[in-house]
């Protein structure tokens, strides 16, 4: 099976061919965010993880806290189900889920989306992991991982794609979080992270696991 990083490798390499002039400005994006440093200010090591109640699709509140009270917690944020990486992503986790319940821990992912706007019934029932919606970004900005999108990805997304961002995530149309990874302990200290504000690459779920053993 091709790990993760293998598969976002082969989706740009296939967004190059197919839009070679878009794939160098989000280049080009890229390289301005990390020249001033965008994601440095996601919280880090050693820190205590800022506490949250978000929804889920059931629109049934979800506890940070509690969660901790049964185990170490993996923090995933997503910029929602309309985005091909976070697809690849999530599905890359879900292979691995039994491998994370099995070191004790529970896995949480967290986009902007609307509770109900999430995922489908379907991909619900399918996903064993618990997805959480933050709206305002309210969240990914406590956690440092709020991010202004650049208009050139915004005209993108509404011509190309024909997302209304504004109703997907319910009026929040161009604040999204930067894809991160955050393998908290059950104090709720995070014990290692993975932040890196070109949406394109993620976390493999290999390091996610090999954290949480350095956990036991």
């Amino acid at each position: 099976m091709k790990t993760l990083k293998e598969q976002t490798e082969a989706k740009i390499a296939a967004g190059r061919k197919a839009k070679p002039e878009f794939m160098e400005g989000v280049d080009d994006i890229i390289a301005k965010a990390k020249a001033f440093q965008q994601g440095d200010n996601a919280i880090k090591v050693g820190q205590k993880a800022p506490s949250f109640q978000l929804p889920s699709p059931e629109e049934k509140l979800i506890s940070l806290d509690l969660l901790l009270k049964e185990g170490p917690v993996v923090i995933s944020f997503y910029r929602g189900n309309w985005c091909p990486y976070c697809n690849l992503q999530l599905k890359a986790l879900q292979a691995k889920l039994k491998d994370i319940h099995a070191l004790g821990a529970t896995l949480v992912a967290i986009s902007p989306q609307v509770p109900d706007g999430s995922m489908t019934e379907d991909e619900i029932s399918k996903m064993e992991f618990i997805v959480l919606s933050d709206q305002d970004a309210k969240i990914a900005s406590e956690y440092g991982v709020a991010w202004e999108v650049p208009e050139f990805l915004m005209e993108h997304m509404r011509i190309d794609r024909n997302l209304d961002l504004e109703k997907i995530n319910n009026g929040n149309s161009n604040i999204l979080p930067i894809p991160a990874t955050f393998v908290l302990n059950s104090d709720g200290i995070i014990k290692w992270s993975y932040v890196d504000v070109d949406y394109r690459t993620r976390s493999e779920p290999n390091d996610i696991i090999n954290a949480l053993k350095e956990l036991t």
